[in-house]
């Protein structure tokens, strides 16, 4: 049997990636921070393994036991990166790791843009990701040490998850800011624009990357894209608040959220095209974002009872 090593098995992505490891007939070894969520993360087929980022012996070890690496952890912790590769190296072995489309995003304000990319567009990235696009070329660089690596960029990711980790991030932030105020919420006029992909299609593309993906290999994760304003009115409507949205200004957003969250994610622009995965033959399946606000999983889970 096939073994893989996943971090972040008690998030979103890494949950979901780990039980589709193991559904597909892998031996999963997830690392896990807080030893209270062992039994949680073992009853969905993964043998915990307790440690941290910061342990780079145990990242190592479990690296080089592994045949599959997936890093889901955190895009931007480079010393754990450099563990997994020097638990790989010149072994043939594949490392996939997870980045994030804000690479390409603006510090934003909630207006829109035009500015698409590709996964071969040059792009400057702001200097708040700089360290995250360098993490990024480590990766695909360490295909010339014998390693079968990959990243795997996603964007806006919406959907149930399938791991112990139910929610995403930001489309819960947003329902939650709408609850409070009783309309959708946009920072800014919300005219920005994210690219988006449902988790069910970005779990099948970590299985299609770690079937067919050449080494050095990056792959933006997106099936379509919305304006920030029209998700406030998928999620206005959802929790039975009509069309009306209201704006939720930049420096009030900052404070409740940080910037990261605020000026760099939910106000800013990040639109992308997934032409290597759609070349590699990823073929996404599931609802789109606004749907799955107003009719699908959000809707069960968030909406009115």
């Amino acid at each position: 049997m096939k073994r893989a090593f996943v971090t972040g098995v008690s998030g979103y992505i890494g949950g979901s990636v780990a039980r589709r490891l193991a559904q597909d007939g892998f031996a999963v070894v997830g690392l896990v921070r807080d030893p209270g969520a062992a039994a949680r993360i073992e009853a969905t087929g993964v043998q915990p393994a307790i440690g941290g980022l910061d342990d780079a012996a145990l990242l190592q070890r479990l690296a080089g036991e592994a045949d599959v690496v997936v890093n889901t952890a955190d895009s931007d912790h480079r010393p754990a990166i450099e563990a997994l590769i020097a638990g790989l190296r010149g072994t043939g072995k594949t490392l996939i790791h997870t980045s994030g489309s804000s690479i390409v995003a603006d510090e934003g304000t909630g207006e829109g843009s035009e500015r698409v990319f590709t996964d071969d567009t040059p792009n400057t990235p702001i200097a708040a990701k700089v360290a995250r696009v360098a993490i990024d070329r480590l990766v695909r660089e360490a295909a010339g040490e014998g390693i079968r690596s990959a990243v795997i960029c996603p964007t806006m990711i919406y959907g149930r998850g399938s791991g112990i980790k139910r929610d995403s991030i930001q489309v819960p932030m947003l329902i939650r800011a709408a609850q409070e105020r009783g309309a959708g919420v946009h920072i800014g006029p919300g005219r920005n624009i994210w690219s988006n992909v449902h988790i069910d299609d970005l779990v099948d593309l970590y299985a299609l990357v770690l079937e067919k993906a050449e080494p050095g290999g990056f792959f933006f994760a997106e099936n379509g894209e919305a304006a920030l304003a029209d998700v406030a009115r998928s999620i206005g409507r959802m929790l039975g608040f009509g069309d009306r949205t209201v704006e939720w200004p930049l420096s009030e957003a900052i404070a409740a959220l940080g910037v990261e969250a605020a000026s760099l994610g939910l106000a800013s622009n990040s639109r992308v095209r997934a032409t290597h995965a759609r070349a590699l033959g990823w073929q996404p399946r599931q609802v789109d974002l606004l749907e799955d606000v107003e009719r699908g999983s959000y809707r069960a889970d968030f909406g009115p009872k």
